[in-house]
């Protein structure tokens, strides 16, 4: 039998279901994680309403059957993701999660979106205990560190500034997330800060594996690799992404016919793109928004059971009719370049 992890607690897990889990070790931060992590993404005001107390027990399920890590950030409905989870962690072993948050990107209107200043990156992590009602985080991170004016500030303000919080036990690790995998080995190699993690989102999916090639320099590091948003941030789903989505009208037609495909033959494409990431042994957690049960239903049948020979048949057949044709298998330097054309006007 596989060992239980550390954060099992007797009388709180379901072990039957924490038994099915796969646990595996995030870089040099030691935690034990499961293969599936719960992104706090979706608590906000990016993926649509949802209802709160449905969230609630989303956590609180997931949890229970073994899912052990959560990521969230101010970023998500300016707070709201954080709230929602401070409910649902209330009554809650602390043992039995391990949950990050991060500094950097705040409102929607772009004057105040990015912050990367000593006073704000102290002032975010304490407003994001208390909104979580935790006295501490296992893992701090930069978010979206491309934005900053110059890489320069993220390793001479805010890394140095996460740095004296983990000295102060508010944090336990320090990550780094952004979009171009780029700037996060760039940041790992200039920085004399213990980065610990970095999150890469959407670069291990079922049209872009960019991910790949920088795995072995994060291994060297031994710096854990968190994979999220492998549904695509809602592109590679039944229902489609949201109207911000900045992927190009190819690859959304494109994905468009993959989900269409899919839903002829009642298979849901998001359980497939997840599947397909958690190929990948050497990514410690594949971080998926879960806003419903169903999804969380979804997501734990994939992590215990995988998935059935007719949807890998299916998965076959839109990887070469739809997926393998899509063209520009990514968006970067577009939002970048959307953030700095609206910061001079």
């Amino acid at each position: 039998m596989k060992p239980l992890p550390p954060t099992y607690v007797e009388g709180f897990h379901d072990l039957d279901a924490v038994k099915t889990v796969e646990y595996r070790t995030l870089g040099k931060t030691g935690l034990k994680v499961s293969k599936l992590s719960l992104g706090g993404g979706p608590f906000g005001c990016h993926y649509g309403t949802f209802d709160e107390n449905e969230a609630i027990e989303v956590v609180r399920l997931a949890i229970k059957q073994g899912v052990n890590y959560i990521d969230t950030a101010p970023w998500y409905g300016q707070g709201r993701s954080e709230t929602v989870l401070g409910k649902a962690l209330k009554g809650i072993p602390r043992q039995a999660y391990y949950i990050a948050t991060k500094v950097g990107r705040y409102e929607l209107d772009y004057e105040h979106m990015f912050d990367f200043t000593i006073e704000k990156t102290k002032e975010s992590l304490q407003n994001s205990l208390k909104l979580l009602g935790l006295d501490y985080v296992d893992i701090i991170q930069v978010h979206d560190i491309e934005f900053a004016p110059s890489l320069d500030i993220v390793i001479s303000q805010t890394l140095p500034e996460l740095s004296r919080q983990v000295a102060e036990g508010n944090a336990k690790h320090i990550g780094i997330t952004g979009y171009p995998v780029t700037i996060l080995k760039e940041c790992i190699e200039q920085s004399n800060i213990n980065i610990a993690t970095v999150l890469s989102y959407a670069r291990l999916t079922l049209i872009d594996d960019t991910l790949l090639q920088y795995i072995p320099f994060f291994k060297k590091h031994d710096v854990g690799i968190i994979n999220a948003a492998t549904p695509c941030m809602g592109l590679l789903t039944n229902q489609g992404p949201p109207e911000w989505h900045p992927a190009s009208t190819d690859a959304k037609k494109k994905c468009a016919d993959a989900a269409r495909y899919c839903k002829d033959h009642d298979i849901e494409l998001a359980k497939l793109a997840v599947w397909h990431a958690m190929q990948c042994e050497d990514v410690s957690t594949n971080l998926v928004g879960i806003q419903n049960l169903y999804q969380l239903r979804v997501n734990t049948e994939v992590l215990r059971n995988g998935i059935s020979g007719k949807e890998k048949l299916i998965l076959k057949e839109i990887q070469e009719k739809y997926l393998l044709e899509v063209e520009e298998k990514h968006w970067q330097g577009r939002e970048l370049e959307q953030y700095w054309n609206a910061m001079k006007k």
